[in-house]
């Protein structure tokens, strides 16, 4: 695909719960390089990556205009495309339903969201007992990290763990800002209605964290297209980035063909 060809293109990117835009790792300059007339901008939710220490919203209204708040002073205008992963995709869809002007198209990755998904779906109950110890108090940083590697990527760790751990040390997330965003992830519902903009779902077949039922069944109600990645785990980004990045590539010639 001819990226020149397009327009130039924000490209705004909103990872998960707890986890900050550090995460991305070789994601970004992979997009990056993909997208070369894009501009490509990975955005810290409040209380996470460098924005630690402030307090994290119990609501995706309030964090969607915190991030919009960022963008605006950065200089970053609308229109945006989104690109977010789990929690992530649901600041995404109150963003595109909310402020449907600002957004041009998205992708969602291995997400959940009521009432599209049942609770036992939206986090696999397996994962239980491993997360609640986890949220105790103490729990040192390298387990923590250790553990969500496990749940999240099928790949070796080949250093992913201790690039985790040195972001957690220099950006340490707080026990009370974990169980706000918690509570906003619980708590979010989508509209009835199907965002207004094109949307394009990733999921990984073989999630051990979020059944991929709910990615199956958001696109099921509103008739969105869905690509299912037969082996990645719920970190699809960092298990497979390149099918990613080709998955992006083809459904944006496919919008661009589209519109002629």
């Amino acid at each position: 695909m001819n990226s020149a060809a397009l327009p130039l293109q924000n490209w705004i990117l909103l990872r998960g719960l707890l986890r900050e835009s550090g995460h991305w790792g070789a994601f970004v300059p992979r997009l990056q390089t993909a997208l070369p007339h894009a501009r490509v901008v990975a955005l810290d939710a409040p209380g996470c990556g460098q924005l630690y220490a402030q307090r994290s919203p119990t609501c995706m209204a309030d964090l969607v205009l915190a991030l919009r708040a960022q963008l605006a002073a950065q200089g970053v205008v609308p229109p945006y495309h989104l690109l977010a992963m789990s929690m992530g995709a649901m600041v995404a869809a109150h963003w595109s339903q909310r402020y449907p002007h600002e957004v041009a198209a998205q992708v969602w990755i291995n997400t959940s969201m009521r009432p599209f998904s049942t609770p036992l779906q939206r986090l696999r109950p397996h994962n239980y007992a491993r997360l609640l110890r986890l949220l105790r108090p103490g729990t040192r940083g390298l387990d923590w990290e250790s553990t969500i590697w496990q749940l999240t990527s099928h790949l070796s760790d080949a250093g992913v763990v201790a690039d985790w751990l040195a972001l957690r040390r220099v950006h340490p997330v707080s026990r009370a800002n974990m169980l706000r965003q918690l509570w906003a992830a619980a708590r979010f519902c989508a509209d009835s209605t199907a965002p207004a903009c094109p949307t394009l779902l990733l999921a990984s077949t073989q999630d051990a964290l979020v059944d991929v039922a709910c990615s199956r069944a958001i696109t099921a109600a509103w008739q969105l297209p869905l690509h299912e990645h037969p082996r990645a785990g719920h970190d699809l980004p960092l298990d497979d980035g390149r099918w990613v990045v080709v998955q992006l590539q083809r459904w944006l010639k496919t919008l661009s063909s589209s519109s002629n």
